[in-house]
């Protein structure tokens, strides 16, 4: 089992997206356990303050590290937990990635703010700093549901057909060249004129095997060339 620990100070954001999907179905399972922490909880002024300006001048504030070290240093239950920021500046989170923080008895996830977090918090505290991509948006949260989704999908018995997985896009982190998942098909065969390709249909799982392959480079190509080494 999974625990995932995420640090906010918007924790009712997390009511709606850890209450479906997957995520439910680990947590009722007991695969995984969700905790939310509020951040401003682990403060010691009576205004609660969890930010400050930034040294140095700038637009913005940037969140303190005091609340931050107080609140992974109160919740943290196995020794080699993984803790980590959700930043526009980390390294980009990826399927590889996924798999291996599922292999962590406990993760936190540290939900970016405003300007950002106090680096001491990423170099002193922080196992790892990640983006979910080359974008920026209004905080970590959004980003932390993707990240916990990713990685309960790799906790065994979350997801109903586990072997789904392995044909996932980005499924093999391991191979050389990375590529997108095949186009997918279903009833009705002709749609307003647009017909399934022939091969699905034609039962040769050998043939169909191959047309998926083939089909999947070529959506690569168009899609994310960036994958393919060359």
């Amino acid at each position: 089992m999974i625990g995932f620990d995420v640090v906010t100070i918007f924790p009712e954001f997390f009511k709606g997206p850890f209450d479906y999907g997957i995520i439910r179905r680990g947590r009722e399972s007991g695969l995984i356990e969700t905790r939310v922490h509020d951040l401003r909880m682990f403060t010691s002024d009576r205004h609660r303050t969890v930010d400050d300006r930034p040294f140095g001048g700038g637009e913005g504030m940037v969140l303190k590290p005091e609340p931050i070290f107080d609140a992974v240093e109160a919740i943290r239950k196995a020794a080699g937990a993984e803790v980590v920021v959700l930043s526009a500046a980390g390294r980009r989170f990826n399927q590889a990635e996924a798999l291996r923080l599922s292999k962590a008895e406990q993760i936190i996830v540290i939900c970016g703010r405003y300007e950002g977090i106090d680096e001491r918090v990423i170099e002193h505290l922080a196992t790892a700093e990640l983006s979910i991509g080359d974008y920026i948006v209004s905080g970590g949260e959004i980003a932390a549901v993707v990240v916990v989704d990713a990685v309960a999908r790799y906790v065994p018995g979350v997801v109903g057909k586990e072997g789904s997985i392995l044909r996932d896009s980005f499924s093999d982190p391991e191979a050389l060249t990375s590529m997108v998942e095949h186009p997918h098909y279903t009833r009705p065969a002709e749609f307003r004129g647009w017909t399934v390709p022939e091969v699905l249909i034609s039962g040769h799982h050998e043939a169909v095997r191959q047309w998926r392959q083939d089909a999947a480079m070529k959506k690569t190509e168009k899609n994310r060339p960036d994958l393919l080494n060359t």
